[in-house]
């Protein structure tokens, strides 16, 4: 007697799909470029030096994001359980 998986297949999910994907980076791409036009008519008001320049806020959501996704996958590595691991 085998179990049924309830849910769409893996293969077939919506995040996976790659116009899904295409989606989602358009969308990533111009919400970057949405905060650099956004500081060409609002004045920053700079607590550091580095945070008045143009495009800063793009720059620092961009790498902040690229930095979670390194430290997820290290995170992953170090986390990894060899795969019988749960088994008796």
């Amino acid at each position: 007697m085998t179990e049924k998986q309830s849910g769409p297949a893996p293969d077939n999910h919506w995040l996976v799909r790659p116009s899904t994907i295409r989606i989602l980076w358009i969308l990533f791409i111009a919400m970057l470029a949405a905060t650099v036009v956004a500081q060409l008519f609002v004045e920053p008001h700079a607590s550091f030096g580095i945070d008045g320049w143009l495009g800063f806020a793009a720059i620092f959501g961009f790498s902040s994001c690229a930095l979670m996704v390194v430290v997820a996958k290290l995170l992953g590595y170090i986390l990894k359980r060899p795969e019988g691991h749960y088994d008796d």
